[in-house]
């Protein structure tokens, strides 16, 4: 395993941009404008899609009848959300051609805009969730889905998972439930958190005494992506938070750091720290968990006495960890140990609360937090990279920030080979006159902080991942829930995006967004 573990890494490393490619300056022509919610992208850039709801992700799906869906044709079919949870980079085949295992999952599902006449439906909403891998590979300069590819499946109620670490509940169980989040490891495996599976498992109870068993769900779960028969483990000691968000790191002493955001409006930051070398097998069965706690700009780790006790929310706040403003988004800069989370928006904070890390009270439409350092450092400096929203929100960016173009409610994060963040907005299909979009931003250098606009989504969409291609040269974006804002149904929704027929609903997708000339996105 380890020896595979270290192929996977020379895999990626082989896709890597070279150093003389790398730049520090965002280049989007026109991205001053006001992004329109039209499926709009800036100057200079396309966007492809790449697979919508219904299409097939197993090679015997049968074909998509958005009018009388099956549980069993759903389950082999791309679900109804989107939300990016990582890609793995196979090794380098014989031939040459760079390829991709994406995993997008499929947090949520509305009966009303899934299928006619908006009843519940269990058995259908399950098998339209859970989590869906995607083989891409790059072929004639673009990135596109191998159709019914060697690694593509579908994970999710009926998936045989087993459990890893000394306080796991069980040996093993049936299901992945509410899978919203996940990140890929530098060690080559996929995590996949459990992030909804409390609003999940009341919907599932009527079709299997299992969904009873609620210490069973809520956990985060490995996976080799690349063997189409490996099993997923829950990871016990990563704790039963229902993460929103994970991220996973090397540690300078070679340890296995997975941090974790719980997503809840005055929620916490975690951290898991392995007791062994990231390089072996079941690294992540043993360590340590902590908590955040804000003081000043920086960040201080807390233990945690019992990674599986139930109520970690409660075990956090006594042991003094700090509460953030919906943290719901995590990455790691894969050049120098940086994390950055995304704080979605404000939860009734209180003007006698706010810190340096969280510094407006009561609504807001979110903010994003750098932290540096050792990633198992017992210390790291932290500061807000910039407020989201307008002057008026209290808004505050890098020097030459458009005012006309200010992301709101930021909800997923990557960082590129370059070092550039990109971030995702989603305010859950409320109508207002800014959509949300995806936006780049430079970590360092001139436009440190100056956030601007790439690709904004159809009516109603928000944005499930805008996630860099090894490249460099193409975003893999996540297109959730068109159409989708409040009282629309599956006959009246607010878009038919993005195939604009009258006889199909709105279809959340994965785009591909890149230079029309080629070259790195957004460079």
């Amino acid at each position: 395993m380890t020896t595979r573990r270290a192929a996977l890494a020379a895999g990626a490393a082989a896709l890597a941009l070279p150093a003389a490619a790398q730049i520090t300056t965002l280049d989007l022509a026109g991205a001053a404008l006001p992004p329109r919610p039209d499926d709009w992208t800036a100057a200079g850039h396309r966007r492809e899609v790449l697979i919508r709801w219904g299409d097939r992700v197993t090679f015997d799906a049968p074909p998509w009848d958005p009018r009388n869906p099956a549980p069993e044709a759903a389950a082999a079919q791309f679900g109804w959300d989107a939300r990016i949870a990582g890609a793995v980079v196979p090794p380098v085949a014989a031939d040459g051609v760079p390829r991709l295992v994406l995993a997008v999952a499929h947090p949520e599902l509305d009966p009303a805009m899934a299928w006619p006449g908006g009843h519940e439906r269990p058995a259908l909403a399950a098998a339209m969730s859970g989590v869906s891998l995607l083989n891409l590979e790059r072929q004639g300069g673009r990135w596109v889905l191998v159709d019914g590819g060697f690694q593509s499946r579908h994970l999710g109620i009926g998936t045989l998972c087993r459990f890893g670490g000394a306080a796991a509940p069980a040996r093993g169980v049936q299901g992945l439930v509410g899978v919203g989040g996940g990140c890929a490891t530098p060690w080559g495996t996929l995590l996949l958190a459990e992030s909804g599976a409390t609003a999940w498992l009341p919907r599932l109870a009527a079709l299997d005494p299992r969904f009873a068993e609620a210490p069973r769900f809520g956990w985060v779960a490995e996976i080799d992506a690349l063997d189409p028969q490996a099993v997923p483990t829950k990871r016990a000691a990563l704790g039963r938070i229902g993460a929103a968000a994970v991220a996973a790191g090397v540690a300078a002493d070679g340890r296995a750091v997975v941090f974790l955001a719980d997503g809840r409006p005055q929620g916490f930051l975690y951290r898991f720290v392995s007791a062994g070398p990231a390089a072996e097998p079941d690294a992540l069965d043993a360590g340590t968990l902590q908590v955040a706690r804000a003081e000043g700009e920086a960040i201080r780790w807390l233990a945690l006495p019992d990674a599986a006790a139930p109520g970690p929310a409660a075990m956090a706040d006594q042991a003094g960890g700090s509460a953030f403003d919906t943290p719901a988004a995590l990455a790691l800069d894969p050049r120098r140990p940086r994390l950055l989370l995304a704080c979605r928006a404000g939860g009734g904070r209180a003007e006698t609360r706010t810190d340096h890390l969280n510094p407006r009270a009561g609504a807001h439409p979110g903010h994003v937090v750098e932290i540096t350092g050792d990633l198992a450092a017992e210390r790291q400096a932290a500061r807000v990279l910039f407020l989201a929203g307008d002057a008026a929100e209290g808004g505050s960016y890098g020097r030459g920030q458009p005012a006309g173009a200010v992301p709101r409610h930021p909800a997923t994060l990557a960082v590129d080979a370059r070092g550039r963040l990109w971030i995702g907005t989603d305010g859950a299909g409320r109508p207002g006159a800014a959509p949300d979009a995806v936006f780049g931003c430079d970590l360092d250098g001139p436009g440190r902080g100056v956030v601007l606009p790439l690709y904004a989504a159809p009516r109603a969409a928000g944005i499930g991942g805008a996630l860099p291609t090894p490249d460099g040269e193409a975003l893999l974006v996540a297109v959730r829930r068109p159409g989708a804002e409040p009282g629309a149904t599956f006959d009246r929704p607010a878009t038919r995006w993005p195939a604009f027929d009258p006889r199909t609903p709105p279809r959340s997708a994965v785009l591909t967004v890149a230079r029309n000339a080629g070259g790195a996105v957004g460079g």
